[in-house]
């Protein structure tokens, strides 16, 4: 399931994560402070980034590729 997961999807799955367990604290009582709400943003925002940043991405073809004449750029 990792292998076929693509990254709209990583991001969308922790969105969701984060939203339920936002609304996990409100129904439990938690106080939601502005100090809260910003650490609550940092920890919805900053994995998505970095999971944008370290994606692979299509791999350059090999010096095995080259040779043989394989397009494995597809």
């Amino acid at each position: 399931m990792i292998q076929n997961m693509t990254r709209a999807k990583a991001i969308k799955v922790w969105f969701a994560a984060v939203a339920l367990l936002l609304a996990m604290a409100i129904a439990f009582g938690v106080d939601v402070t502005a100090g809260t709400a910003a650490l609550l943003l940092a920890l919805c925002v900053v994995p998505p980034i970095i999971v944008l940043m370290i994606w692979p991405g299509v791999q350059p073809p090999t010096v095995g590729d080259v040779v043989h004449g394989r397009d494995v750029r597809r």
